[in-house]
């Protein structure tokens, strides 16, 4: 089983033909909402590869909170443990370029109200994939990988957005998943971290028992590549849970962070026909 443990939102979506500079105001193109959040992201990511995936987050009392959910409830993943607090569902303003290029904000709201307790031991075996980003409280992920790490669970860290991580922290986790910017900050020049790092077009290495791994996408027309890192991580923790080689894990992740590029919005990104038939 791999556990979500992250952001669920409502992503507000303008199509803008260059993102605005700081001042400037430009008519977009369209509008759209969908439901987001890189927590969310990853756990339909996840279940559409074929795992079981329950998805522990927060949402308000809002309007927004059913539509932030709604692709969860469809796909199958577990919201049990989604719980609704006194805060805003939270949101992330995105403009999203000709390019296919994005700028993006993000309101926490609910999320930084999730709690690591929500999972409970009998979760934490060596058979669940624990799957965690920073989209909610540090010290609710930090205590959440050490009870996994000390239960035999594998922790999986998306490292975005970009923070310091205490030692502590990355000595739990068994895959730090960051980009080019996140590792300079996650990482810098610490040793000793099964780090995946993400190149965007050009796929992203692994370093994992000492051997550097590279993994090149197929050549792809690049529509929108908002969600193209939470595919990668939702389908790599989905491979690694399911007995996957890492090596084989990131290629498999490489390929589905290819294939959400081909579409436009984060969630719509993971649909069936793209990263589970590709």
């Amino acid at each position: 089983m791999v556990i979500v443990f992250g952001s669920i939102n409502l992503d507000l979506v303008a199509r803008v033909p260059a993102i605005p500079a700081a001042g400037e105001t430009l008519l977009g193109t369209s509008f759209v909402t969908s439901p987001g959040g890189k927590g969310a992201n990853q756990a339909l990511a996840a279940r559409l590869c074929g795992a079981r995936v329950a998805m522990v987050g927060a949402v308000g009392h809002d309007a927004f909170a059913d539509a932030a959910l709604a692709n969860l409830a469809a796909s199958g993943v577990d919201l049990t443990s989604v719980m609704r607090v006194a805060d805003a569902t939270g949101v992330a303003l995105i403009n999203v370029d000709a390019k296919g290029e994005n700028a993006i904000t993000v309101i926490a709201g609910a999320n930084g109200h999730a709690l690591a307790s929500w999972v409970g031991d009998d979760a934490l075996v060596p058979g669940t994939t624990l799957l965690m980003q920073l989209e909610v409280p540090m010290r609710e992920v930090g205590a959440l990988a050490h009870r996994a790490k000390s239960r035999g669970a594998r922790v999986v860290l998306n490292g975005a957005p970009a923070a310091v991580l205490p030692d502590g922290l990355l000595r739990d986790v068994d895959f730090l998943v960051v980009n080019e910017h996140e590792a300079a900050i996650c990482v810098g020049q610490r040793a000793g971290v099964n780090v995946v790092r993400t190149l965007g077009a050009r796929g992203a290495t692994m370093e994992w028992q000492g051997t550097r791994y590279s993994e090149a996408p197929s050549h792809v027309a690049v529509v929108d590549t908002t969600g193209a890192g939470d595919a990668l991580c939702g389908a790599f923790a989905a491979a690694l849970d399911r007995g996957v080689a890492p090596p084989d894990a990131l290629r498999e992740g490489v390929r589905a962070g290819a294939v959400a590029c081909t579409h436009r919005g984060a969630q719509s990104s993971a649909a069936p026909s793209g990263i589970a038939g590709g």
